[in-house]
């Protein structure tokens, strides 16, 4: 049995929520395109997504710990791909439109530059007289303007729904700017579904990732709320040896408790607030997605543990110094002497600036690529 896409689109009328988006009902593309015979709007941006070069780089780009630690931790793709797998939960459960989800947990972090953060505190910092950088405003130039894989437009050409949920995705770390895409509405039930899938998965795998290298300690989590929980829910006993296979169950456990929370409080909210449409929800002066007050307490509490014994663990500082370093030695010689840039870059100095071009450049690279071409630079007895 064949479903073509209108018949998708039935069967999104017929089973999503009256607040969640139809791919039907998108407002379109900025170039006009016929659609698939065989998949709606919104999946085929997220294949758009799948295929670009930004994606496939993802791989090799920090989350917390460099990709030359280990390969078991997260790097962003893995990252990325389970913030699509929580957000697609998420969107099942409470009606809406799973692939709009999927589209923008994709997309989301498409900007990062190598090192992660420490890489995109670097390039803020030397381009604050520029235009500054923000690796989520670069994830939507990247999807814009930066991808060339068609010959009638620059970028993927995505629809209205997913640009807008990429332009207001707000986490702790992410600051939506959002003045091209209605900045008075809030972002739609796909979009603030993303933002807290991301949030939710960030904080377990970031956890999971810190007892893998031995910078947290099993001990070091006591008394930490969510951490008692879900040991007592396993009926593990307090110890500081913890096996691979019992770390995976206190995750596993941790994520599940945190998505079942996330959705009765999704599904409260919604169900107080009265609303019917798309537009009732952009409207409101709320977000309709959040966590329980209580599970939001127990979520502060380990957010702040993982700040001051993960995040400010001495080889993590040890790395951003030194990733930080990288970034602005590359920068100021490329600025120095532009013609040490690829050729394809050296053309956009005329068009983006030189500084813009530069922050593009560094920005694309991997953590592998940067390590290598300031070796290069910088090392003498290295091979240019």
């Amino acid at each position: 049995m064949l479903f073509t896409r209108h018949q998708l689109e039935e069967l999104e009328d017929q089973f999503l929520a009256p607040y969640a988006i139809r791919s039907k009902d998108s407002k379109g593309r900025k170039h006009p395109e016929d659609e698939p015979d065989y998949r709606t709007a919104f999946q085929r941006d997220r294949d758009r997504v799948l295929h670009t070069t930004a994606f496939r780089r993802l791989e090799y780009k920090t989350q917390v710990l460099i990709n030359y630690e280990g390969d078991y931790y997260r790097t962003r793709l893995t990252h990325t791909l389970e913030v699509a797998q929580i957000g697609r939960s998420v969107a099942r459960a409470l009606g809406a439109n799973e692939d709009l989800v999927e589209s923008i947990c994709l997309a989301h972090d498409l900007g990062h530059p190598p090192f992660g953060h420490s890489g995109e505190r670097a390039l803020a910092r030397l381009m604050i007289e520029h235009g500054g950088f923000n690796h989520n405003r670069h994830s939507y130039r990247i999807v814009t303007e930066i991808e060339n894989r068609y010959p009638g437009f620059n970028g993927l050409n995505l629809t209205w729904e997913v640009l807008e949920g990429i332009v207001k995705h707000e986490t702790e770390y992410d600051v939506a700017d959002a003045q091209d895409f209605d900045p008075k509405l809030r972002g739609h039930l796909e979009a603030q579904i993303t933002n807290a899938a991301d949030e939710l998965a960030y904080t377990a795998h970031d956890l999971d990732d810190g007892l893998r290298s031995g910078m947290i300690t099993p001990s070091q989590l006591t008394g930490i709320s969510l951490w008692e929980i879900v040991n007592e829910s396993i009926g593990r006993r307090r110890s500081d040896v913890l096996d691979d296979l019992s770390r995976h169950q206190l995750i596993r456990r941790l994520i599940g408790i945190e998505v079942t929370d996330l959705i009765q409080s999704i599904d409260r909210m919604i169900r107080r607030s009265g609303i019917r449409t798309v537009e009732e929800l952009q409207k409101l002066p709320y977000n309709v997605v959040g966590f329980s007050e209580d599970m939001h307490r127990r979520n502060r509490e380990l957010k702040d543990f993982l700040y001051k014994n993960l995040y400010q663990h001495y080889r993590v500082v040890r790395m951003s110094v030194k990733a930080e370093r990288v970034v602005e030695n590359l920068f100021n010689a490329y600025i120095d002497e532009p013609s040490i840039l690829p050729q394809e870059y050296q053309k956009s100095i005329d068009v983006d600036g030189l500084e813009r071009t530069v922050c593009n450049y560094i920005a694309g690279m991997t953590d592998r690529f940067a390590i290598d071409e300031h070796q290069k630079l910088f090392n003498p007895e290295t091979l240019p």
